[in-house]
């Protein structure tokens, strides 16, 4: 299980380079200027940063480069990494400097010299959402690194580094929270210990509350029930509230779909990928992630985190193609394909989160469809909403945290393809448009005055390279830009 890599910070001190283990850092610009600590480890080595500034090698680097010396003559560390870096530098671009650093960290300790860097907090972010790896199951041998290798950031302003960096590791550790989950495999990530390690969050000052089956079957939630009846694992729901703001503040919902395995049921996937399947729950691992950070960083906002815990089986007792069910709203659902679950999860859970908590605004989360993924690829999340204000939020807030979004569309002329001629919609309207005809069907459960984006993350929930962020497997994507969203538009000024 991956932990969050210790990052202290430091007043500057240049005397601590020279017998510094592992890898040492030093920033110079893209035109060859060198602050105090760079100027220091110049003079250590020998001369060799400025040979390297010299080189034609330097002159073709671009900023967030990093040009690596091995076994630098005058110091104890086993590298020296100069970061090519601008002085005026976006938020994004820092964190993207940091995450190369901590590609190259490999386990060892880090000491990074940032003199009076304007975005040092944020390079702290970048190196705490990089050095990240799941090998919980894997055999170590004795002497293996250490990912959580320790980080000490020096600066010439450090508490204040220190005081930025605080809510962003908070975000960090969200992040990690969410791929944690989402690398899980399915038997050990049941139903059960999901619902468990979310309850441990009450240590954070979270309430969580745990829906057990006999209680959705008497709130009605019959859809949700109809898709894990198949297996031994007991469907849940599980209620989180950070409670943050003003008393009587609405609360933004965040719902996330939790298919801790989905087989396709009845409808069963082909075997080929199927092991894939154990992220089908990345909608709910988002979300928890999220409230995660809101109560480390002591967000100032109301915010309730609900997600519909499932597995999808095929058995003696599992949903058929064919079979009605009337959902927690009253709608009636032909399953024309057990494999399109997911929606019945969250038709449920958005409806119940509608009527208990009557949300300022409601985001729903999903590994839902493989067509969004046909569409949009594995660098943009699909983005439905009814409320254009909403939605433009959610979209900046998602650009300004480096996380790919793309807003796609909905209308009346999608429903008929989700018309049955039995029931009062089926669960899916067949290949032809098949994220938008999904997102139509969790539009019927959403009320009118209730302002709502539908999220299809199955695309940037977990890929298969790494990204800017995250090692390859499950990226975390969606953590950093709630977050966002909650500070900049539900957030108590105080």
């Amino acid at each position: 299980m991956s932990r969050l890599t210790p990052i202290a910070f430091e007043t500057t001190d240049l005397d601590v380079m020279e017998a510094a283990k592992g890898r040492v850092v030093i920033i110079v610009t893209p035109d060859g200027k060198m602050d105090p600590s760079a100027r220091r480890a110049n003079r250590l080595t020998k001369g060799a940063i400025a040979r390297l500034v010299a080189s034609d090698k330097f002159s073709k680097a671009k900023s967030g480069q990093v040009i690596s010396l091995a076994w630098p003559t005058g110091l104890a560390a086993e590298a020296l990494d100069v970061l090519v870096l601008d002085r005026n530098i976006t938020a994004v671009d820092a964190r993207k400097a940091g995450a190369t650093l901590a590609r190259l960290k490999a386990g060892k300790p880090l000491t990074v010299m940032t003199g009076g860097m304007r975005r040092a907090a944020e390079l702290a972010l970048g190196i705490a959402l990089r050095d990240y790896r799941f090998d919980a199951y894997k055999s170590k041998d004795d002497d293996s690194a250490d990912d959580a290798a320790p980080v000490t950031l020096y600066h010439t302003k450090a508490d204040d580094v220190s005081a930025a960096a605080a809510p962003l590791l908070a975000v960090a550790e969200g992040a990690h929270m969410t791929r944690n989950l989402v690398n899980e495999p399915a038997n050990v990530l049941t139903t059960t210990e999901f619902a468990d390690r979310l309850a441990e969050m009450k240590e954070l000052g979270l309430k969580v509350e745990v829906l057990e089956e006999d209680k959705l079957a008497e709130l009605g939630m019959r859809t949700l029930l109809a898709v894990g009846q198949g297996s031994a694992s007991p469907s849940k729901v599980v209620v989180m509230q950070w409670d943050g703001g003003k008393k009587d503040d609405a609360p933004l919902a965040l719902v996330g779909k939790g298919v801790v395995f989905d087989t396709g049921g009845i409808s069963l996937k082909p075997s080929g990928g199927m092991e894939d399947m154990t992220m089908d729950m990345g909608g709910a691992g988002v979300v928890a992630g999220t409230m995660r950070a809101l109560a480390l960083r002591k967000a100032p906002a109301n915010v309730v985190g609900l997600v519909g815990l499932v597995e999808n089986m095929p058995s003696g007792t599992a949903t058929r193609p064919g079979d009605v069910i009337k959902s927690m709203q009253g709608t009636t659902v032909e399953v024309v394909n057990t494999d399109a679950e997911g929606r019945m999860v969250l038709c449920d859970v958005m409806w119940y989160t509608q009527e208990r908590f009557k949300p300022a605004g409601m985001v729903d989360l999903a590994t839902l469809t493989g067509a969004i993924i046909v569409g949009l690829g594995h660098e943009n999340a699909g983005v439905f909403s009814n409320d254009d204000a909403f939605c433009n939020a959610f979209l900046k807030s998602a650009a300004s945290e480096g996380e790919g979004a793309w807003r796609m569309p909905l209308g009346k002329a999608y429903d008929d393809l989700i018309k049955s001629p039995i029931a009062d919609i089926k669960n899916t309207g067949g290949r032809p448009a098949g994220s938008i005809t999904a997102a139509q069907f969790l539009a019927r459960f959403v009320k009118d005055d209730t302002p709502w984006i539908h999220l299809d993350i199955a695309g940037v929930a977990s890929v298969k390279g790494e990204t800017d962020f995250a090692p390859k497997g499950a990226t975390g994507w969606g953590v950093a830009a709630l977050n966002r969203l909650v500070q900049d538009k539900f957030e108590t000024a105080e």
